[in-house]
């Protein structure tokens, strides 16, 4: 729990424009964290603001996709909005112009996801006890 509270707080928005300003947007990268990061925060998020936006470019794009699986299937999420575009963005300092697939998935809360996340919460006390 820790580690997720330290990456919520450590999470900076590169782009200044309005549409970046969102508070439940996560911006994925598939190098700097692991992929059960994202899948925790965004459940942090969806417990916070009732949906999440995941954000990602390029190469990225796959773990933005398993991220919205994986919760999809625990039964934790549905599925809101996908939106797809092309951004263009600079190699480098000075570099040719090169544009880069861009997704935008929105997932909101499913009905059973108090309950779920409560019996996770639950379980987790279990093994926590049996541990000590």
């Amino acid at each position: 729990m820790e580690v997720i509270t330290e990456g919520v707080n450590s999470l900076s928005i590169a782009d200044s424009s309005p549409s970046n300003k969102k508070k439940n947007r996560i911006q994925v990268s598939n190098t700097k964290k692991p992929l059960f990061f994202y899948v925790n925060l965004a459940k942090r998020y969806m417990q916070q603001y009732n949906e999440v936006e995941l954000s990602a470019l390029g190469m990225a794009i796959a773990t933005v996709v398993t991220i919205a699986e994986i919760l999809k299937n625990n039964g934790l999420a549905v599925e809101k909005k996908i939106m797809t575009s092309t951004v263009d963005m600079r190699e480098e300092s000075g570099g040719r112009p090169v544009q880069k697939a861009k997704i935008e998935i929105l997932l909101g809360k499913s009905e059973k996801f108090g309950e779920l996340m409560a019996a996770a919460a639950a379980k987790d006390v279990l093994d926590n006890e049996e541990q000590s």
